[in-house]
C-alpha cells in the first residue's frame, strides 16, 4: 500500500494532500506491523509533503488519528510540526511507557509542556519530564507571535515544485518550510528510535551508579541508570508493597540528615535495572548559610552474602501472573456475590427481569472464574511442577463422563457431535483429579470451539497395555486445523479459519499449551500428531502392574 502511494508523485496540492492523509492513516493504524523501510520512507515523505498540505489540514489529520495514534515515530514527526497541530496529536496519543521514554528526548519545549499538562502518562513518563525540569518547558505562544515568526521565516521552496501562478490556492494560508537539514534531523531521530527500539540483543546487567537528590529527598540527577528509573524517587519516605522506593532506613536517617549505610532502593523498569540496590549517601550543606541542600550517594546491586539464605531471584512473569488473579478475583466473588443475592431474592422481592440478569451474571462469573482458574493453572505449571504423589490416582472414565455432560449445552449451542469410546477396562491414571479434570476439559472445549456446524468430534479413550504405559485420550483433529502444524496450534495467537464466534476468551495455543504443561507434570504429554490430539497419561491400572510384575517372578 505505501508503495503503491509513493510511486505516484503528488501532481497537485490536493494529490499531496491526498497522500499525506493516506500515509497518516495506514502508519496510526499499521506502523508497528510494516517493514522498517516502508516506515523510514512513508516518514520521509511526510516529512517532503508537510510544506505543501495547509496547517488546518494537518491539525485536523492529528485530531482524526490522535485516537489510536499509537506508533511512536509518527507521533514524534507530528510533534516537531506548529503548536496546533503538535498538540492536537499530543494531546490524544497513546504510548506505550518505553515508547513515551524513547520520544521525550527529542521532543521540544512547548511539546513538553504539552505533555505535562497531561494526566493520564505513564508514571516514569511523569517522572522524566519533572526530571527535565520547567526550564525544558515553554508555553505554547499565541496564533500571532506564530504568524509573526513564520513570516520572519525564510521561504524554503524544492526545486521541483510548481510556480505560485500553477498553485495560486496554496497562498490560502501560511504554511511553516520545513529545510532539507531539519527533515534529515528528525528522520535520523527517528531511525536512531527505531533501532533502539527493535534491539534484542540483552544487554549486561547495571551494576552501580551515581545519585543527588534535593531538600526535600526527591532524586533529581543520576549518573548510571536511566533517569526515568530513578529520578522522581523519595529517600524521605519508606516504600511498601514492592513499590519503587526506598526502605524505612534511608527515610529515619533522612529525618536526622544523618549518613545513610546500605539502605534497600527498589527499582523499575529494564531487566538491566529494576529490582534490589544497595545505596549509602551523605548529606550535603551549602558552604555559605549552612543551610542543607540534600543526599549525594551511590548505589550498586547488593552481595551474594545479602540476600537472606542466598534465596534465589523470584519470577516476575509468574509474580506479576498471580498478582493480576488476585486482583481480578476480588472483585469478581463481589460481583458475583451480590447478583447472587439478587437472584436469590434475599433482601426481599424482585423482578423477574432482574433475576434473569444476575441469573446471567453469576453465569458469566462463573466463566471468567473457570478462565482465571485456567491463568492460575498456567502459572503454576510453568515453575517445575512436581510429579503426582503415589496416592494421586484419577478416574479418567469418570472425568469424561462429567465433562460430557458439562459440554452439553456448548454442543447443542454449536450443533457439534461429540463421539467418544473406550477401549480398556480401567482407565486410573497417575495425576491430580483436578488436573486431570482440566486437562481433559480445556482439550475437548477448545476442539468443540473450533468445530464448524454439523461437525462430528470423534475419539477414543484407550487403556490397553502399550509401550510407555500410558492411558490415552486420542481426538482426531476438526477440519478448521488438519493441516495446522504443531508451531501453529501451539502459538497464542493462531486462530483458524471457522472458528466459532463464541469461541472461549482464551486462545486454542493457550488451552493447548496448559494442557501439555499440565501433562508434563504428571510425567505424561500431549502429542500432536498429523490426524489425532493425543494426551497421553501415566497409568494407574493394576492390571498393567501385575503384568510388569510376572515376569520378574518367574
Amino acid at each position: 500500500m505505501i508503495a503503491t502511494i509513493l510511486r505516484q508523485a503528488p501532481s497537485s496540492r490536493r494529490a499531496g494532500i491526498a497522500a499525506w492523509r493516506q500515509l497518516s492513516d495506514i502508519l496510526a493504524q499499521r506502523g508497528n506491523q510494516l517493514p522498517e523501510s516502508d516506515v523510514r520512507r512513508a516518514l520521509h515523505a511526510l516529512a517532503v509533503l508537510r510544506p505543501q498540505v495547509p496547517e488546518k489540514i494537518r491539525r485536523d489529520c492529528a485530531k482524526a488519528i490522535a485516537c489510536h495514534g499509537r506508533f511512536a515515530p509518527l507521533v514524534a514527526l507530528y510533534a516537531h510540526d506548529v503548536p496546533a497541530v503538535s498538540a492536537a496529536m499530543l494531546r490524544g496519543a497513546r504510548l506505550t511507557e518505553a515508547d513515551w521514554l524513547a520520544l521525550l528526548p527529542a521532543t521540544d519545549a512547548t511539546a513538553r509542556s504539552i505533555l505535562a499538562g497531561r494526566t493520564d502518562l505513564p508514571q516514569a513518563a511523569r517522572r522524566a519530564l519533572a526530571a527535565l525540569g520547567s526550564a525544558s518547558m515553554a508555553l505554547p505562544r499565541p496564533e500571532g507571535a506564530v504568524a509573526e515568526s513564520i513570516a520572519a521565516m525564510p521561504e524554503t521552496v524544492p526545486e521541483n515544485a510548481p510556480s505560485s501562478e500553477s498553485q495560486p490556492e496554496l497562498h490560502e494560508e501560511p504554511v511553516v518550510s520545513v529545510a532539507p537539514s531539519q527533515i534529515s534531523e528528525l528522520v535520523r531521530r527517528i531511525d536512531r528510535f527505531q533501532a533502539a527500539r527493535h534491539q534484542a540483543a540483552p544487554k549486561p546487567p547495571r551494576t552501580r551508579f551515581l545519585f543527588e537528590t534535593g531538600p526535600d529527598g526527591l532524586i533529581h540527577w543520576v549518573d548510571g541508570v536511566t533517569r526515568g528509573a530513578v529520578v522522581g524517587l523519595s529517600i524521605a519516605e519508606a516504600a511498601f508493597g514492592g513499590e519503587p522506593g526506598t526502605d524505612g532506613l534511608a527515610a529515619g536517617a533522612f529525618r536526622q540528615r544523618a549518613e545513610i549505610v546500605n539502605a534497600r532502593m527498589m527499582l523499575e523498569g529494564t531487566p538491566e535495572e529494576a529490582g534490589e540496590w544497595r545505596f549509602s549517601a551523605l548529606p550535603w550543606f551549602d558552604p555559605a548559610t549552612g543551610q542543607f541542600r540534600g543526599y549525594r550517594g551511590t548505589a550498586r546491586r547488593p552481595h551474594r552474602n545479602e540476600t537472606p539464605y542466598g534465596a534465589p531471584e523470584s519470577d516476575g512473569a509468574g509474580d506479576s501472573i498471580r498478582q493480576l488473579i488476585h486482583e481480578l478475583r476480588s472483585p469478581l466473588n463481589a460481583i458475583s456475590g451480590f447478583a447472587q443475592i439478587i437472584s436469590g431474592q434475599m433482601f426481599g422481592p424482585v423482578s423477574q427481569s432482574y433475576r434473569a440478569m444476575a441469573d446471567q451474571i453469576v453465569a458469566d462469573s462463573a466463566a471468567v472464574q473457570a478462565i482465571i482458574d485456567d491463568l492460575e493453572a498456567a502459572a503454576r505449571a510453568g515453575q517445575a511442577p512436581a510429579l503426582p504423589a503415589p496416592g494421586d490416582i484419577a478416574d479418567l472414565n469418570s472425568i469424561l463422563v462429567q465433562v460430557e455432560s458439562d459440554l452439553a449445552a456448548l454442543l447443542a449451542q454449536q450443533r457439534v457431535e461429540l463421539s467418544l469410546s473406550r477401549v480398556g477396562r480401567s482407565f486410573a491414571a497417575r495425576a491430580v483429579d483436578a488436573n486431570a479434570r482440566r486437562m481433559i476439559g480445556r482439550l475437548l472445549t477448545a476442539l468443540v470451539d473450533i468445530s464448524g456446524p454439523g461437525a462430528a468430534l470423534v475419539g477414543q479413550l484407550v487403556a490397553e497395555a502399550a509401550p510407555g504405559d500410558m492411558v490415552q485420550l486420542r481426538v482426531v483433529r476438526p477440519a478448521a486445523i488438519r493441516f495446522a502444524s504443531a508451531a501453529e496450534l501451539l502459538d497464542p495467537g493462531f486462530s483458524p479459519e471457522g472458528e466459532a464466534p463464541g469461541a472461549a476468551i482464551l486462545s486454542l495455543g493457550f488451552s493447548l499449551r496448559l494442557v501439555d504443561s499440565l501433562a508434563h507434570g504428571a510425567g505424561g504429554r500431549l502429542e500432536i500428531g498429523d490426524n489425532a490430539l493425543t494426551l497421553h497419561l501415566p497409568s494407574a491400572n493394576p492390571l498393567h502392574e501385575a503384568d510388569r510384575a510376572a515376569p520378574g517372578g518367574e
